[in-house]
């Protein structure tokens, strides 16, 4: 499963995991992701985004339908 945000594009990052006595090991930073349905009066259907939490509130803003066009025009869906 990938772990893509369909409307912002954001994705897991690399970073160092840091110990007490600063040995630096490799990890895993991935977004706050969530399978959501939204009603897209557009369309007259409802679409299954999975989206970050940023994502979500992008939608809130700017509506699903303007989300989804700016999405397609960016390459992410």
């Amino acid at each position: 499963m990938s772990k893509v945000c369909q409307i912002t594009g954001k994705k897991a990052m690399v970073g160092n995991r840091v110990s007490h006595s600063n040995i630096k090991t490799k990890r895993r930073f991935n977004p706050n992701l969530h399978k959501k349905k939204f009603y897209v009066p557009e369309l007259g259907e409802w679409v299954v985004l999975k989206v970050s939490a940023k994502g979500i509130r992008d939608i809130n803003k700017k509506g699903v339908w303007n989300s989804i066009i700016d999405a397609y025009n960016k390459g992410l869906l």
